[in-house]
């Protein structure tokens, strides 16, 4: 196995891994300064840059762009939220909810359309999700998730449930007794998607200083060890990042989630596996897992599993959990055991950013200035877009559909002080582990993940 930033990054073009940026050693302004160069500071710039050409744009990235999730997630650009309608209808109503959720759908195309647009090879598929069930436990829960989209109004075009047939069709994978299919997510290489989106914001205009670790966030003004850049406008763009700025260590929750890749599969393999159409796919157990089919025929797959670490401490020696790997070997073996003898390539990691009540949100703060948006529990690709239109529409002044939707300045509450924020983090984590072996062991759901499920919000 080879430990990397990600397969993502190992296998990128060498146009698209050639510096972009310079390190920020003077006293600058702009009219406005992004901290973080992943997804959502970029494509804030993007959208800052294409509807107010003329507008000045620094961003200030400690690394180099797209160093965090934006290189390393799962590669899923989807319509997820992390927060249940019910959660959104219970903060504002449902109309709100059901409005906010039909932009998440919009904004998977809108990905599609913008690489279209400006010539970016993301190696995008919109082939949408499968949701497996593969015990009798996960098929009632697949019937109720349909059941529920039905009752906000959503038909078989959202969220389809699917017999065993269908869904071997798609994911041709052990114990499958059915699923639930939705077209809204598209599978997407994210190191070519968010260097594609620095390269073109860098071209655009915006000033993109990398090795520049912001050191303080504040009104008017971002410090760094060498220089500062002044602007009216702020924008927070850190998310699994934030805790380590002054003044948000409780703000999110840095929670690791862990990938691996095989080597590029055979067209037996393939035959066996499907994902001809490369939907997403994940299952209906408690603890997340993700995968798709890459478009050079590997399975890249996905899982949360490692530990939340005391004072939201982010090193890089936590991207790699040999026991969370072999997990994830062993899930993945036992949904395709054709995969047995086949080599793994590449492992890697890194933090999603969480809030304490599991709700995304952006925002613009008139008073101060200051903006974010954040907050994903790593449905960031797709949600990072709308996050970074929304921005931007809050700062020109725009009075769009966007600026109304029920997650624009939400708050969420903070995290615990430590020790409870460690001990709460990883009971939970735990408690989705033990749900997950109790069901496979009885046959009968788990009490234990219903109540951690209301501590979410949902």
């Amino acid at each position: 196995m080879t430990a990397t930033t990600s397969l993502w990054w190992d296998t990128l073009p060498v146009d698209l891994a050639l510096p972009l940026g310079s390190r920020l050693d003077s006293h600058e302004s702009a009219d406005v300064v992004i901290v973080g160069a992943g997804y959502t500071g970029l494509w804030t710039a993007y959208y800052l840059l294409t509807r107010s050409p003329g507008i000045s744009v620094a961003i200030v990235e400690a690394e180099h762009a797209g160093f965090g999730a934006s290189g390393r997630n799962g590669g899923w650009c989807s319509a997820l939220f992390p927060a249940s309608l019910s959660a959104i209808a219970r903060a504002s109503s449902p109309d709100a909810a059901v409005r906010l959720q039909l932009a998440m759908n919009d904004t998977v195309d809108e990905v599609g359309r913008v690489a279209t647009r400006e010539g970016w090879d993301i190696e995008w598929a919109k082939g949408g999700t499968v949701v497996l069930a593969r015990t009798p436990l996960q098929w009632e829960r697949a019937q109720d998730t349909v059941r529920e989209w039905r009752s906000w109004g959503f038909g078989e075009d959202d969220a389809a449930l699917l017999g065993p047939s269908e869904a071997r069709a798609l994911v041709d994978a052990t114990d499958v007794l059915g699923g639930v299919f939705t077209p809204h997510c598209a599978a997407v290489n994210p190191a070519r998607l968010v260097r594609s989106l620095a390269r073109t914001v860098v071209n655009l205009g915006a000033r993109l200083y990398e090795g520049s670790p912001a050191r303080s966030l504040e009104p008017g003004i971002v410090r760094t060890p060498r220089g500062s850049v002044r602007a009216p406008y702020v924008v927070r763009a850190t998310e699994g990042y934030t805790a380590s700025l002054p003044g948000y260590r409780r703000t999110l929750a840095p929670v690791y989630s862990l990938m691996l890749a095989t080597e590029p599969l055979d067209e037996g393999d393939w035959q066996h596996i499907g994902l001809d159409r490369r939907a997403t796919f994940s299952d209906g157990r408690h603890l997340i897992i993700y995968g798709q089919r890459t478009a050079d025929g590997r399975l890249a797959f996905g899982g949360r599993g490692a530990p939340y670490h005391f004072g939201s401490r982010v090193r890089d020696e936590y991207d790699r959990e040999p026991k969370v790997f072999r997990d994830l070997w062993r899930t993945l073996t036992d949904l395709f055991p054709r995969l047995a003898g086949r080599a793994v390539t590449h492992t890697w990691g890194g933090p999603v950013g969480v809030p304490r009540d599991w709700f995304a949100s952006c925002g613009l703060d008139p008073a101060t200035g200051l903006a974010w948006s954040g907050g994903y529990v790593g449905d960031g690709v797709g949600t990072s877009n709308l996050g970074g239109r929304t921005v931007a529409d809050l700062i020109i002044g725009t009075d769009s559909e966007l600026v109304t939707l029920p997650w624009v300045h939400h708050r969420s509450p903070n995290w615990e002080p430590e020790p409870i924020r460690w001990l709460g983090a990883n009971v939970g984590l735990r408690t989705m582990q033990s749900a997950d072996h109790v069901e496979e062991r009885t046959g009968r759901p788990a009490l234990r993940a219903r109540l951690f499920t209301r501590f979410l919000g949902e």
